[in-house]
Protein backbone atom coordinates (compact mmCIF):
# COMPACT_ATOMS: atom_id res chain seq x y z
CA UNK A 1 0.00 0.00 0.00
CA UNK A 2 1.37 3.69 -0.87
CA UNK A 3 2.34 5.64 2.72
CA UNK A 4 0.15 8.62 1.60
CA UNK A 5 -2.81 6.56 0.43
CA UNK A 6 -2.59 4.39 3.90
CA UNK A 7 -2.71 8.38 5.72
CA UNK A 8 -6.02 8.87 3.57
CA UNK A 9 -7.54 5.70 4.77
CA UNK A 10 -6.57 6.42 8.46
CA UNK A 11 -7.87 9.85 7.67
CA UNK A 12 -11.85 8.64 7.07
CA UNK A 13 -12.35 7.54 10.21
CA UNK A 14 -11.16 10.56 12.12
CA UNK A 15 -12.78 12.51 9.55
CA UNK A 16 -16.38 10.87 10.35
CA UNK A 17 -15.69 11.05 14.10
CA UNK A 18 -15.25 14.79 13.57
CA UNK A 19 -18.39 14.89 12.05
CA UNK A 20 -20.56 12.74 14.91
CA UNK A 21 -19.17 14.42 17.18
CA UNK A 22 -19.22 18.03 15.79
CA UNK A 23 -23.10 17.33 14.56
CA UNK A 24 -23.79 15.31 18.04
CA UNK A 25 -22.87 18.09 20.06
CA UNK A 26 -24.12 21.15 17.82
CA UNK A 27 -27.88 18.60 18.89
CA UNK A 28 -27.21 18.08 22.03
CA UNK A 29 -26.70 21.92 23.07
CA UNK A 30 -29.41 23.38 20.41
CA UNK A 31 -32.03 23.06 23.21
CA UNK A 32 -33.44 21.07 26.31
CA UNK A 33 -35.94 19.61 24.28
CA UNK A 34 -36.04 15.38 24.73
CA UNK A 35 -35.35 14.96 20.35
CA UNK A 36 -32.22 16.59 20.97
CA UNK A 37 -31.23 15.12 24.42
CA UNK A 38 -31.50 11.50 22.69
CA UNK A 39 -30.57 12.40 19.53
CA UNK A 40 -27.88 14.81 20.29
CA UNK A 41 -25.86 12.32 22.76
CA UNK A 42 -26.32 9.32 20.44
CA UNK A 43 -25.24 10.86 17.49
CA UNK A 44 -22.13 11.58 19.48
CA UNK A 45 -21.52 8.43 20.80
CA UNK A 46 -21.04 6.96 17.37
CA UNK A 47 -17.91 8.86 17.30
CA UNK A 48 -16.70 6.39 19.56
CA UNK A 49 -17.41 3.41 16.57
CA UNK A 50 -15.47 5.55 14.31
CA UNK A 51 -12.41 6.13 16.46
CA UNK A 52 -12.38 1.97 17.57
CA UNK A 53 -12.58 1.77 13.56
CA UNK A 54 -9.49 3.84 13.14
CA UNK A 55 -8.20 1.82 15.62
CA UNK A 56 -8.57 -0.99 13.35
CA UNK A 57 -7.05 0.63 10.46
CA UNK A 58 -4.43 1.89 11.45
CA UNK A 59 -3.57 -1.91 13.38
CA UNK A 60 -3.82 -3.40 9.83
CA UNK A 61 -2.16 -0.30 7.90
CA UNK A 62 0.93 -0.50 9.96
CA UNK A 63 1.80 -3.67 8.86
CA UNK A 64 0.91 -3.09 5.15
CA UNK A 65 3.46 -0.62 5.38
CA UNK A 66 6.06 -2.41 7.63
CA UNK A 67 5.80 0.06 10.53
CA UNK A 68 3.78 -2.27 12.84
CA UNK A 69 5.58 -2.35 16.42
CA UNK A 70 5.09 -3.34 20.07
CA UNK A 71 3.34 0.32 20.72
CA UNK A 72 1.12 -0.10 18.41
CA UNK A 73 0.09 -3.47 19.03
CA UNK A 74 -0.92 -2.40 22.53
CA UNK A 75 -1.55 1.23 21.87
CA UNK A 76 -4.62 0.78 19.29
CA UNK A 77 -6.92 -2.34 20.89
CA UNK A 78 -6.52 -0.81 24.43
CA UNK A 79 -7.51 3.00 22.79
CA UNK A 80 -10.57 0.91 21.45
CA UNK A 81 -11.46 -0.68 24.77
CA UNK A 82 -11.06 2.45 26.69
CA UNK A 83 -13.40 3.93 24.30
CA UNK A 84 -15.80 1.38 24.64
CA UNK A 85 -15.29 1.38 28.54
CA UNK A 86 -16.26 4.87 28.80
CA UNK A 87 -19.06 5.47 26.34
CA UNK A 88 -20.73 2.31 28.34
CA UNK A 89 -20.20 3.79 31.31
CA UNK A 90 -21.44 7.05 30.19
CA UNK A 91 -25.00 5.33 28.69
CA UNK A 92 -25.29 3.13 32.21
CA UNK A 93 -25.04 6.55 34.10
CA UNK A 94 -27.50 7.76 32.28
CA UNK A 95 -30.22 5.19 32.82
CA UNK A 96 -29.17 3.97 36.03
CA UNK A 97 -32.30 4.34 38.86
CA UNK A 98 -34.12 5.83 35.66
CA UNK A 99 -37.16 4.92 35.23
CA UNK A 100 -38.38 3.50 30.76
CA UNK A 101 -42.24 3.87 32.28
CA UNK A 102 -42.83 6.76 30.31
CA UNK A 103 -40.59 9.22 27.42
CA UNK A 104 -37.77 9.24 29.55
CA UNK A 105 -34.82 10.79 27.36
CA UNK A 106 -32.03 9.76 30.16
CA UNK A 107 -33.61 6.00 30.28
CA UNK A 108 -33.78 5.92 26.02
CA UNK A 109 -30.11 7.50 25.26
CA UNK A 110 -28.38 5.64 27.63
CA UNK A 111 -29.80 2.84 26.92
CA UNK A 112 -29.01 3.15 23.39
CA UNK A 113 -25.26 4.71 24.40
CA UNK A 114 -24.87 1.43 26.17
CA UNK A 115 -25.26 -0.48 23.41
CA UNK A 116 -22.86 1.59 21.24
CA UNK A 117 -19.93 1.06 24.29
CA UNK A 118 -20.82 -2.83 23.53
CA UNK A 119 -20.78 -2.40 19.40
CA UNK A 120 -17.11 -0.17 20.72
CA UNK A 121 -16.02 -3.68 22.75
CA UNK A 122 -16.78 -5.59 19.78
CA UNK A 123 -14.96 -3.35 17.48
CA UNK A 124 -11.99 -2.89 19.90
CA UNK A 125 -11.92 -6.72 19.50
CA UNK A 126 -11.54 -6.43 15.84
CA UNK A 127 -8.68 -4.40 16.40
CA UNK A 128 -6.53 -6.84 18.78
CA UNK A 129 -7.23 -9.62 16.39
CA UNK A 130 -6.16 -7.75 13.49
CA UNK A 131 -2.51 -7.21 15.20
CA UNK A 132 -1.48 -10.39 13.37
CA UNK A 133 -3.55 -9.93 10.08
CA UNK A 134 -0.06 -9.69 8.51
CA UNK A 135 -0.30 -13.81 8.81
CA UNK A 136 -3.52 -13.86 6.98
CA UNK A 137 -1.97 -13.52 3.38
CA UNK A 138 0.81 -15.89 4.12
CA UNK A 139 -1.54 -18.59 4.92
CA UNK A 140 -3.96 -17.85 2.51
CA UNK A 141 -1.17 -18.53 -0.13
CA UNK A 142 -0.09 -22.15 1.36
CA UNK A 143 -1.49 -25.23 -0.40
CA UNK A 144 -5.04 -26.73 0.34
CA UNK A 145 -5.31 -28.88 2.66
CA UNK A 146 -1.80 -27.56 4.67
CA UNK A 147 -3.79 -26.15 7.85
CA UNK A 148 -1.05 -26.37 10.26
CA UNK A 149 -1.07 -23.37 12.45
CA UNK A 150 1.71 -21.28 12.02
CA UNK A 151 4.31 -20.17 14.78
CA UNK A 152 3.43 -16.42 15.93
CA UNK A 153 -0.56 -17.04 15.72
CA UNK A 154 -2.68 -16.90 18.78
CA UNK A 155 -2.30 -18.77 21.69
CA UNK A 156 -5.07 -20.99 22.40
CA UNK A 157 -6.21 -18.96 25.69
CA UNK A 158 -5.89 -15.45 23.74
CA UNK A 159 -8.14 -17.04 21.35
CA UNK A 160 -10.75 -18.08 23.97
CA UNK A 161 -11.15 -14.79 25.13
CA UNK A 162 -10.93 -13.15 22.02
CA UNK A 163 -13.35 -15.09 20.22
CA UNK A 164 -15.59 -14.98 23.28
CA UNK A 165 -15.81 -11.02 23.66
CA UNK A 166 -17.82 -10.16 20.73
CA UNK A 167 -20.23 -13.21 21.41
CA UNK A 168 -20.47 -11.78 25.23
CA UNK A 169 -21.35 -8.24 24.20
CA UNK A 170 -23.65 -9.41 21.53
CA UNK A 171 -25.72 -11.48 24.16
CA UNK A 172 -25.82 -8.64 26.26
CA UNK A 173 -27.32 -6.35 23.51
CA UNK A 174 -29.60 -9.00 22.92
CA UNK A 175 -30.66 -9.11 26.70
CA UNK A 176 -30.94 -5.49 27.52
CA UNK A 177 -33.46 -5.50 24.03
CA UNK A 178 -35.05 -8.46 24.00
CA UNK A 179 -35.58 -7.32 27.85
CA UNK A 180 -37.27 -4.10 27.24
CA UNK A 181 -40.11 -5.61 24.89
CA UNK A 182 -40.94 -8.11 27.43
CA UNK A 183 -41.83 -5.01 29.88
CA UNK A 184 -45.17 -3.26 29.84
CA UNK A 185 -45.37 -1.11 26.65
CA UNK A 186 -44.06 2.59 27.15
CA UNK A 187 -42.66 4.90 24.58
CA UNK A 188 -39.14 4.46 25.95
CA UNK A 189 -39.33 0.98 26.56
CA UNK A 190 -40.78 0.34 23.07
CA UNK A 191 -37.54 2.33 21.58
CA UNK A 192 -34.84 0.88 23.49
CA UNK A 193 -36.18 -2.57 22.99
CA UNK A 194 -36.19 -2.18 19.13
CA UNK A 195 -33.51 0.29 18.63
CA UNK A 196 -31.20 -2.31 21.17
CA UNK A 197 -31.98 -5.50 19.57
CA UNK A 198 -31.01 -3.90 16.47
CA UNK A 199 -27.57 -2.67 17.77
CA UNK A 200 -27.26 -6.33 19.27
CA UNK A 201 -27.37 -7.93 15.51
CA UNK A 202 -24.59 -5.29 14.22
CA UNK A 203 -22.78 -7.02 17.74
CA UNK A 204 -23.74 -10.44 16.04
CA UNK A 205 -22.52 -9.46 12.65
CA UNK A 206 -19.18 -8.53 14.23
CA UNK A 207 -18.73 -12.34 16.11
CA UNK A 208 -18.67 -12.88 12.23
CA UNK A 209 -16.04 -10.67 11.43
CA UNK A 210 -14.23 -11.91 14.66
CA UNK A 211 -14.01 -15.56 14.08
CA UNK A 212 -13.20 -14.80 10.32
CA UNK A 213 -9.77 -13.24 11.40
CA UNK A 214 -9.01 -15.39 14.13
CA UNK A 215 -9.55 -18.53 12.22
CA UNK A 216 -7.52 -17.25 9.34
CA UNK A 217 -4.99 -15.88 11.36
CA UNK A 218 -4.50 -19.74 12.61
CA UNK A 219 -4.81 -21.55 9.66
CA UNK A 220 -8.28 -23.14 10.77
CA UNK A 221 -10.83 -21.28 8.11
CA UNK A 222 -12.35 -23.59 6.31
CA UNK A 223 -15.82 -23.80 3.76
CA UNK A 224 -18.18 -23.77 6.55
CA UNK A 225 -16.24 -20.54 7.46
CA UNK A 226 -16.74 -19.41 3.95
CA UNK A 227 -20.58 -19.76 4.22
CA UNK A 228 -21.51 -19.64 7.38
CA UNK A 229 -20.18 -16.25 8.69
CA UNK A 230 -21.10 -13.91 5.54
CA UNK A 231 -24.77 -15.82 5.55
CA UNK A 232 -25.18 -14.48 9.15
CA UNK A 233 -24.43 -11.40 8.43
CA UNK A 234 -26.29 -10.87 6.03
CA UNK A 235 -29.73 -12.89 7.98
CA UNK A 236 -28.88 -9.72 10.60
CA UNK A 237 -28.55 -6.87 8.19
CA UNK A 238 -32.15 -8.09 6.60
CA UNK A 239 -33.80 -8.99 9.57
CA UNK A 240 -32.91 -5.26 10.98
CA UNK A 241 -34.44 -3.65 7.75
CA UNK A 242 -37.06 -5.60 7.49
CA UNK A 243 -38.12 -5.43 11.40
CA UNK A 244 -37.74 -1.35 10.35
CA UNK A 245 -39.93 -1.55 7.76
CA UNK A 246 -42.56 -3.61 9.77
CA UNK A 247 -42.42 -1.09 12.27
CA UNK A 248 -42.75 1.81 9.27
CA UNK A 249 -45.22 -0.23 8.29
CA UNK A 250 -47.69 -0.80 10.99
CA UNK A 251 -47.01 3.15 12.07
CA UNK A 252 -50.11 2.55 15.34
CA UNK A 253 -48.47 4.68 17.61
CA UNK A 254 -46.00 7.88 16.74
CA UNK A 255 -43.02 6.58 18.75
CA UNK A 256 -42.78 3.61 16.04
CA UNK A 257 -41.42 5.67 13.59
CA UNK A 258 -37.81 6.17 15.73
CA UNK A 259 -36.94 3.02 15.91
CA UNK A 260 -38.53 2.21 12.35
CA UNK A 261 -36.14 4.53 10.68
CA UNK A 262 -32.85 3.79 13.34
CA UNK A 263 -33.71 0.04 12.48
CA UNK A 264 -33.15 0.39 8.77
CA UNK A 265 -30.04 2.22 9.09
CA UNK A 266 -28.46 -0.17 11.67
CA UNK A 267 -29.47 -2.94 8.59
CA UNK A 268 -27.26 -0.71 6.19
CA UNK A 269 -24.53 -0.75 8.85
CA UNK A 270 -24.54 -4.66 9.32
CA UNK A 271 -24.71 -5.01 5.11
CA UNK A 272 -21.64 -2.50 5.50
CA UNK A 273 -19.77 -5.34 8.04
CA UNK A 274 -20.50 -7.53 5.36
CA UNK A 275 -18.37 -5.85 2.57
CA UNK A 276 -15.19 -6.88 5.09
CA UNK A 277 -16.32 -10.82 6.34
CA UNK A 278 -17.80 -11.52 2.85
CA UNK A 279 -14.40 -10.33 1.17
CA UNK A 280 -12.39 -12.08 3.89
CA UNK A 281 -14.06 -15.57 2.72
CA UNK A 282 -14.16 -14.53 -1.41
CA UNK A 283 -10.49 -14.14 -1.58
CA UNK A 284 -8.82 -16.71 1.17
CA UNK A 285 -6.73 -19.03 -0.73
CA UNK A 286 -8.84 -17.84 -4.50
CA UNK A 287 -8.59 -15.44 -6.40
CA UNK A 288 -11.66 -12.96 -7.14
CA UNK A 289 -11.59 -10.88 -9.79
CA UNK A 290 -14.07 -8.04 -8.56
CA UNK A 291 -12.34 -8.03 -4.95
CA UNK A 292 -11.44 -4.46 -5.93
CA UNK A 293 -15.67 -3.34 -6.51
CA UNK A 294 -16.24 -4.85 -2.74
CA UNK A 295 -15.42 -1.41 -1.00
CA UNK A 296 -18.32 -0.35 -2.94
CA UNK A 297 -20.78 -2.04 -1.03
CA UNK A 298 -20.00 0.60 2.40
CA UNK A 299 -20.16 3.35 -0.31
CA UNK A 300 -23.65 2.56 -1.36
CA UNK A 301 -24.89 1.46 2.18
CA UNK A 302 -23.52 5.23 3.44
CA UNK A 303 -25.32 7.42 1.04
CA UNK A 304 -28.45 5.06 1.20
CA UNK A 305 -28.61 6.16 4.95
CA UNK A 306 -28.03 10.04 3.98
CA UNK A 307 -30.99 9.26 1.58
CA UNK A 308 -32.94 8.46 4.16
CA UNK A 309 -31.83 10.69 6.84
CA UNK A 310 -32.68 13.55 3.58
CA UNK A 311 -36.33 12.05 3.69
CA UNK A 312 -36.69 12.17 7.65
CA UNK A 313 -35.57 15.61 7.60
CA UNK A 314 -37.91 17.13 5.01
CA UNK A 315 -40.31 14.91 7.15
CA UNK A 316 -39.53 16.12 10.25
CA UNK A 317 -40.43 19.59 9.45
CA UNK A 318 -44.15 18.79 10.02
CA UNK A 319 -43.67 15.31 12.04
CA UNK A 320 -41.43 15.94 15.16
CA UNK A 321 -41.75 11.98 16.05
CA UNK A 322 -38.78 11.56 13.21
CA UNK A 323 -36.33 14.24 14.35
CA UNK A 324 -33.79 11.81 16.32
CA UNK A 325 -33.87 9.21 13.42
CA UNK A 326 -33.45 11.53 10.57
CA UNK A 327 -30.06 12.84 13.23
CA UNK A 328 -28.75 9.35 13.87
CA UNK A 329 -29.02 8.22 10.80
CA UNK A 330 -26.97 10.88 9.55
CA UNK A 331 -24.22 9.42 11.85
CA UNK A 332 -25.36 5.58 10.91
CA UNK A 333 -24.10 7.18 7.66
CA UNK A 334 -20.81 7.96 9.23
CA UNK A 335 -20.01 4.96 10.29
CA UNK A 336 -20.82 3.21 6.69
CA UNK A 337 -18.60 5.33 5.30
CA UNK A 338 -15.84 4.59 7.74
CA UNK A 339 -16.52 1.00 6.90
CA UNK A 340 -15.74 1.79 3.16
CA UNK A 341 -11.75 2.72 4.43
CA UNK A 342 -11.62 -0.49 6.78
CA UNK A 343 -13.15 -2.60 3.81
CA UNK A 344 -10.33 -0.94 1.21
CA UNK A 345 -7.74 -1.53 3.12
CA UNK A 346 -8.86 -5.24 3.37
CA UNK A 347 -8.85 -5.63 -0.17
CA UNK A 348 -5.68 -3.94 -0.48
CA UNK A 349 -4.00 -6.59 2.08
CA UNK A 350 -5.73 -9.52 1.01
CA UNK A 351 -6.75 -9.42 -2.30
CA UNK A 352 -4.50 -10.99 -5.26
CA UNK A 353 -6.93 -9.43 -7.87
CA UNK A 354 -5.48 -7.21 -11.07
CA UNK A 355 -6.37 -3.96 -10.87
Amino acid sequence: MNYWVSIIFRAIPLAMMGVCVGFGAYVWNDGDAPGNFVAGRVVTFLGAICLCLFCTAATIIRQLIGRFNTVDRILYPTLGYLAAIGTAAYGINLFAGVSGSGTSPEYVAGHVVFGLGLICGCVATVATASTKFSMIPANSAKAVGDHTTPSGAFSRGSLVVLAALPVLMAAAAWAFGIGNLLMTTSPSRFTVGHVVSGLAMICTSLIGLVLSILRQVQDTYGPRDRVGWPWLVIVMGALSMGWGVVLLILDKEPYYQTPGFVMIGLGLVCFSILSKVGLLALVWRRTFALANRVPLIPVVTALSCLFLAAFAFQLSVTDTNVFIAARVLVGLGAICFTLYSIVSILESGTSTSKK
